[in-house]
């Protein structure tokens, strides 16, 4: 018990003294005066080349150790520790909304090349510095059929002008929730055929103004067999916008083999003439068939979406061409006229 005692003792004492020293170490940092507080220039200057050296040997010992972790890391086929990014002014700088990444692009010449994939015919030309108004006059010499000018803010196109040819109307839409084809899951490829157009609930007057401005753009006649379709949609005097291709599920019926042999002895006896006449027949039908199958489409019908996918807003509607000071506005949307949640335009 005597020997336990004596072996506590010591090192407690150790203990005392380990603390001892590094209290000691402590106070010693702590009474080491900063250069700023020595009036002397020639100890100034010398205790600030003694805390140089210092804190240049401190930084190469840091070094060496982190090469060694580094190649030890190597050796043994682990993860090399990260590099340690040093706080620059540069890289803590505030975030700020307007600076251009390097993988930023410039979506409103993208959204422009997919339009002119919807709206058959269509051609893009840089405005530049020109006023609308004398590109008005240039397309109506030319014998355009419409205008659409896409504004862009900050490389984000938000605007949108639709100028009817050659005498209006010229509609203003806010343009919002844009995703472009490459950004759409599982997206088809349009073909070049004539889309079909789906207007859905434009009902006031002012809708079917509206209705009428956005079929002008498109072609009568829309070519079936590419099975695309352009909708516009109206819900809330929100217009949304989708493009897609649709695929038949269609199953052709077995035939018997029995009727198979029946009809192949039949096409043998028959001469060429009543041979190809019956072929052109069967292609007549062929294709009244797919137009009747086009009639009843539905919903449950498989689709593709081709893009590009946005919202428009009607913010105003002019009476004839573009024209800022002497135009007439048929229509201006007001922050007062929103009286109630239950109020629409279109």
């Amino acid at each position: 018990m005597g020997k336990e005692k004596k072996r506590k003792g010591s090192c407690e004492a150790e203990a005392e003294a380990v603390a001892e020293r590094g209290g000691g170490e402590e106070k010693r940092k702590k009474s080491r005066t900063a250069p700023s507080e020595i009036k002397n220039k020639e100890k100034r200057s010398a205790v600030h080349a003694k805390l140089k050296r210092e804190k240049k040997i401190l930084k190469r010992k840091q070094a060496k150790a982190r090469d060694a972790a580094y190649k030890k890391a190597i050796e043994l086929g682990e993860e090399p520790p990260e590099k340690k990014v040093p706080r620059t002014i540069e890289n803590t700088r505030e975030p700020d909304e307007t600076v251009c990444r390097p993988d930023d692009e410039e979506r409103g010449l993208a959204f422009i090349e997919e339009l002119k994939s919807v709206i058959p015919n269509a051609h893009d030309y840089a405005r530049g510095t020109y006023d609308l108004k004398k590109i008005v006059e240039y397309a109506k010499r030319k014998d355009f059929t419409a205008i659409i000018n896409v504004h862009t803010n900050r490389r984000e196109p938000d605007g949108l002008y639709i100028i009817k040819l050659p005498d209006g109307p010229t509609a203003h839409f806010k343009l919002s929730n844009l995703v472009l084809r490459k950004d759409i899951k599982n997206h088809g490829n349009p073909t070049s055929h004539k889309p079909e157009l789906v207007l859905n609930n434009f009902t006031t007057r002012l809708g079917n103004r509206i209705g009428r401005l956005i079929q002008s753009l498109f072609p009568q006649e829309p070519d079936f067999r590419g099975r695309r379709v352009v909708t516009f949609h109206n819900q809330r005097d929100f217009i949304f916008f989708r493009h897609h291709r649709y695929i038949f599920d269609a199953k052709e019926k077995k035939e018997d083999s029995k009727g198979k042999a029946t009809q192949a002895a039949k096409g043998k006896n028959l001469p060429e003439k009543k041979v190809i006449a019956r072929l052109q027949r069967v292609e007549e039908m062929k294709y009244s068939m797919y137009c009747c199958m086009l009639a009843t489409l539905t919903t449950s019908t498989p689709e593709k979406e081709c893009g590009p996918r946005f919202t428009l807003k009607l913010i105003s509607l002019q009476h004839g061409t573009f024209d800022t000071k002497g135009g007439e506005h048929e229509w201006v949307h007001k922050p007062e006229m929103d009286t109630s949640r239950r109020r629409f335009f279109l």
